[in-house]
């Protein structure tokens, strides 16, 4: 996932200055402060997000409880893909949950500026393929991890993250119970 991440980088690195102007024209930076919304339930989600400072969570209520899908931190980009790319009602919540800064950048303006411009259109699939490579190995670590596992592959590859999220969204996130979040710190 690294590398692919690094290959996006490279990507936007290399970026002629039309390209990157063009960018700039169709992205704000935001600052959002702790506890606050980038996205509603129930609202479109007519924004991508790329976190330059902070750290965002996506959640969808069920049964009157937050479930936390994903945890996003500096560099990375938070959207509800399916309502961003559908362009229907979210299902899913995003929240700062520390104050944050992004760069936001509109979906309807970036689908025009991808259509006049190739490399916006191979950024865009590339990003797309990220996502798509995150949630398989989301999906891998479900099924072939235990919770210990998944909680020191958490703190392995976003070791902040004991400081900056309270414990009843890791477990939410880990799919554990805080009783068991307890246990498994409480081991090692």
């Amino acid at each position: 996932m690294k590398d692919y991440f690094n290959k996006i980088d490279n990507f936007i690195k290399s970026l002629d200055k039309e390209t990157l102007d063009l960018l700039d024209n169709i992205s704000t930076i935001r600052e959002f402060k702790k506890n606050d919304y980038l996205l509603k339930h129930g609202s479109i989600c007519q924004n991508s997000f790329l976190i330059k400072q902070g750290t965002v969570r996506k959640y969808h209520l069920f049964n009157g409880k937050e479930i936390t899908t994903q945890l996003l931190f500096e560099n990375e980009i938070a959207v509800a893909f399916n309502s961003y790319t559908l362009q229907v009602p979210s299902n899913e919540i995003i929240q700062a949950l520390s104050n944050t800064i992004v760069l936001q950048t509109n979906y309807t303006l970036f689908q025009k500026a991808k259509k006049n411009n190739p490399k916006l259109l191979q950024l865009d699939l590339m990003i797309t393929e990220y996502y798509t490579l995150w949630l398989e190995n989301r999906f891998i670590e479900f099924q072939t991890l235990n919770a210990t596992q998944r909680y020191l592959h958490l703190l392995q590859k976003h070791h902040k993250v004991i400081k900056t999220v309270p414990l009843t969204i890791i477990a939410s996130y880990l799919g554990i119970s805080l009783e068991t979040l307890s246990r498994i710190r409480a081991n090692i």
